[in-house]
């Protein structure tokens, strides 16, 4: 392994580790020596890559927020207009409502983005509207901006569901919350489930 490959792969796994820490304990709920550990690497080494914590929360968010934007292409293309029921299935399921540390960006670091510096805002506009632009992209509408204001519809709904799912003491009342919301996003959607599933 050559000298760049192997700083570009510690780089990788500081970020991982940061952004692991970040979506399950919140942004201070986890220091730079509890990060540079789980990496496996010095404190030195960590501030040597990102230069503060406030940094690392930039390198998390950035990367977090560019998973959805590499699977939403990806539903689309496996389940073509039946994408945004397989997404917001997927996205409500246990599975993913039980996976805080690898579980989806939007909804784990939003409200630490609301206490953070401009500059992690800017990345999260940034990002978030690629993300909506991709999903306007799968949505039926009779204008772009239709599709836009869907978009950014099914995104409020499913933040806010996966949130509330997690929340909740009971995996019972979480399945009740998670069915309505799944079919409150797809409503939003201007889809039904007995209409997607038909086509």
């Amino acid at each position: 392994m050559t000298k760049v490959s192997k700083k570009q792969e510690t780089r990788k796994r500081i970020i991982n580790a940061a952004s692991q820490g970040f979506r399950s304990n919140g942004y201070a709920g986890i220091g730079v020596d509890s990060i540079a550990k789980e990496a496996g690497v010095t404190s030195g080494a960590f501030y040597a890559h990102l230069g503060s914590k406030e940094g690392a929360f930039e390198a998390a968010l950035s990367v977090g927020l560019d998973e959805v934007i590499a699977a939403i292409p990806e539903f689309q293309l496996q389940h073509g207009k039946k994408w945004i029921v397989a997404f917001t299935d997927y996205y409500l399921s246990q599975t993913h409502r039980d996976n805080l540390s690898c579980g989806c960006a939007m909804t784990t670091l939003s409200p630490e983005v609301v206490r953070t510096k401009p500059e992690s805002h800017q990345i999260y506009q940034e990002k978030m509207i690629e993300i909506v632009e991709l999903m306007s992209q799968g949505l039926v509408g009779n204008s772009h901006e239709e599709c836009l204001f869907k978009a950014w519809a099914v995104l409020g709904v499913l933040i806010g569901g996966l949130t509330m799912a997690r929340a909740v003491a009971s995996i019972e009342t979480a399945e009740q919350i998670a069915i309505s919301i799944t079919n409150a996003a797809v409503n939003a959607a201007g889809q039904t489930k007995e209409l997607v599933s038909q086509q």
